[in-house]
């Protein structure tokens, strides 16, 4: 069976419209992708959000309750809560077993995941609230009662994060 050249060149490729075609359907799937794609992400980071501040304000729960019960020394006339959120990593000592292993709440503080800026040490990323500030106006003061994430963007559930 002998086949003719131009019968070969019209079944060697595609034609231009078919690769218009091709391109098209592919922009339209990458249009619907990236949507999808980018909120995917931010609920990751509102996730590593949730973890990171449930795992601080536990700790800071921890360090009041090890400070009510005398493990920790307070000095008279401070809350029992720590000083700042390096305590809750670096360790305290044991005010029952001195000179023994301190006391550790932490090992490492997270860092704000909507933090901009990723130079930033992980423990400066936070808004700090003392026992002393009020709920609607947080403000650091000597201890920590309290963290915020200081970003101002919203959260997928219309909540800013800073409010979570």
């Amino acid at each position: 069976m002998i086949t003719s050249i131009p019968a070969l060149r019209r079944s060697a490729g595609f034609t231009i419209i078919e690769l218009l075609a091709s391109v098209a359907i592919l922009g339209l799937l990458a249009s619907v992708a990236m949507p999808v794609i980018q909120t995917t992400m931010t609920r990751e980071k509102e996730n590593q959000l949730r973890i990171a501040l449930r795992d601080i304000r536990t700790a800071i729960d921890a360090y009041k309750l090890a400070s009510a019960s005398g493990n920790i020394t307070v000095p008279t006339g401070q809350s029992g809560y720590p000083p700042s959120l390096t305590e809750l990593a670096a360790g305290v000592p044991n005010a029952n077993n001195p000179g023994g292993p301190q006391l550790y709440f932490l090992r490492g503080v997270p860092r704000d995941p909507f933090f901009p800026d990723q130079t930033i040490a992980a423990i400066s990323t936070w808004g700090l609230r003392s026992f002393a500030s009020p709920p609607d106006n947080p403000l650091p003061g000597d201890d920590v009662f309290d963290v915020h994430s200081m970003s101002t963007q919203t959260g997928l559930n219309g909540v800013p994060y800073n409010q979570w």
